[in-house]
C-alpha cells in the first residue's frame, strides 16, 4: 500500500426477514441514553419529507416547546446511515386498486336474507366469498365484509378478519331493526374489505341490493359479483393539535392536549360539546385512559391540558396515542366525531409526529391533524 494511503474498513449491513436494514454501529452505546438511542429508536421509522410541522396558530406554546431542528445532526446522520429509503408513508387510497378495476377480477359473494315478521328484523347472513381480488404484496388478502343498511350508514356491522385467504368462509349473521314498510326505500349494502394494520383498510368491492327489488316471502340465498366500490367523499370532522413530549431516562410521555377547531356540528342549535379521550395502546389494546374537561357550546374548544404516560424505553416502539374528540350529551350517549392515531404503527401525519418525537427527546413537539372517523380499532387474529 502506498505511504500515505488510508484504509477504510466498513461492515456490512443486514437485511432481516422483516426487510429492515441492522447495523452493529451503535453497539458500544446505551439505548436508553444520548444520541445513540435516539438513532436505535428510528430504527425502524423515515419521514416522507422533514418539513418542520405547523405549530398551533393561538396556543400558547408550553414552555419548552420547539420546532424539530432541520440541521443535519449526529441523529440524522446515523438514521440515514442505518436504514434504506422509504418511498411512502402516507395510508393506501380507498377503492380498489388498477389491478382490481375489471368487474370479474374482484369476486363474488354468497349471502342470505330473511325477515322476521315477529320481531320486526331483516336477518342478514354472510356466508363466503370466492376468487377476491389479491391486495397484498403476498398475493393474498386479509377479508372482511361491512354490512349496512342505507341512508344509515351508522348502523352497521363487520364480520371478523379472515388472515390470508382469497376464498373466505364467514358464517356470520346480523340482524336490522327495521319495519316492514319502510324496507321498500333501503338499500342493502355489503363491502368486502382487505384490513391493513398500518393504513386504511383497502375496498375489494362491494354488493348494493335494493330492498324494494327483494321478495321477502321466503328466505333468500344468493351469490353476486362484487362490483368496485364508490370513492367515498371524506367528511370533513375538524382538526385537533396536540404536542407529544418524551423522557427516554424517566420512560415518561406526555401527551397535551392544546386546542380543537371547526369541529363537526353534532347538536340541534348547531355547535357541540367537545371533550377529548386520551388512550394509551399496547398491542391493539387500551392500557391507560384519560379525558380532558368539557367545553360547552362550541366547535373551536381550547384546553391546553397536559397528561402523562410511564412508557418504558425499551417499548416506546411498541404503543401507539389514540385521541378521540367526543360530543357530551347529558341525555343520551356521548357521540364520537373523529379521532387521530400516533404511534411506530401509525401512517402518514401520525407516523411523522411520532419520528419528530423521538427525534428531540425531552422536547415538546406540536402538530395539528385532521380528524378522521371514528371507526373502532380493530386487531388482526392471532396467526
Amino acid at each position: 500500500m502506498p505511504r500515505g494511503s488510508w484504509l477504510i474498513l466498513v461492515r456490512p449491513v443486514a437485511q432481516g426477514a422483516d426487510g429492515n436494514w441492522s447495523s452493529s454501529l451503535f453497539g458500544g452505546f446505551s439505548e436508553c441514553t444520548g444520541w445513540a438511542w435516539g438513532a436505535r429508536a428510528l430504527g425502524c421509522l423515515h419521514r416522507k419529507d422533514r418539513k418542520t410541522p405547523p405549530t398551533c396558530s393561538r396556543s400558547p406554546q408550553p414552555q419548552g416547546l420547539q420546532r424539530p431542528t432541520r440541521l443535519l445532526t449526529r441523529v440524522a446522520l446515523a438514521k440515514a446511515l442505518v436504514q434504506p429509503e422509504v418511498e411512502e408513508l402516507e395510508p393506501a387510497p380507498s377503492g380498489p386498486g388498477p389491478q382490481v378495476a375489471e368487474k370479474h377480477e374482484l369476486g363474488r359473494l354468497q349471502y342470505s336474507l330473511d325477515y322476521d315478521f315477529q320481531s320486526g328484523q331483516l336477518l342478514v347472513g354472510i356466508l363466503q366469498a370466492e376468487g377476491l381480488a389479491a391486495l397484498d404484496l403476498g398475493g393474498s388478502s386479509d377479508p372482511y365484509v361491512r354490512v349496512y343498511l342505507l341512508p344509515d350508514k351508522r348502523r352497521r356491522h363487520e364480520t371478523k378478519v379472515h388472515r390470508q385467504t382469497l376464498n373466505p368462509h364467514f358464517g356470520e349473521n346480523f340482524a336490522f331493526k327495521v319495519p316492514y314498510v319502510e324496507l321498500g326505500g333501503r338499500v342493502l349494502v355489503m363491502a368486502v374489505y382487505d384490513f391493513d394494520r398500518f393504513s386504511r383498510n383497502d375496498a375489494i368491492g362491494e354488493v348494493r341490493v335494493p330492498m324494494s327489488s327483494v321478495d321477502l316471502g321466503r328466505p333468500v340465498l344468493a351469490w353476486r359479483e362484487l362490483q368496485a366500490a364508490p370513492r367515498e367523499e371524506q367528511e370533513k370532522l375538524g382538526d385537533i393539535c396536540f404536542s407529544l413530549r418524551y423522557v427516554p431516562t424517566a420512560g415518561k410521555l406526555t401527551v397535551i392536549v392544546l386546542e380543537a377547531k371547526n369541529l363537526k356540528k353534532m347538536d340541534v342549535g348547531g355547535l357541540s360539546d367537545p371533550y377529548v379521550k386520551v388512550h394509551l395502546l399496547q398491542g391493539g389494546k387500551k392500557v391507560r385512559k384519560k379525558k380532558t374537561t368539557i367545553k360547552k357550546n362550541t366547535l373551536n374548544p381550547y384546553y391546553n391540558e397536559a397528561f402523562s404516560f410511564e412508557v418504558p424505553c425499551d417499548q416506546v416502539q411498541k404503543v401507539q396515542v389514540e385521541l378521540t374528540v367526543l360530543d357530551y350529551d347529558k341525555l343520551g350517549k356521548n357521540e364520537a366525531i373523529g379521532r387521530v392515531a400516533v404511534g411506530a404503527a401509525a401512517g402518514g401525519a401520525g407516523l411523522r409526529h411520532w419520528a419528530d418525537m423521538l427525534a428531540n427527546p425531552r422536547r415538546p413537539i406540536a402538530q395539528w391533524h385532521s380528524l378522521r372517523p371514528p371507526d373502532r380499532v380493530r386487531s388482526l387474529p392471532a396467526p
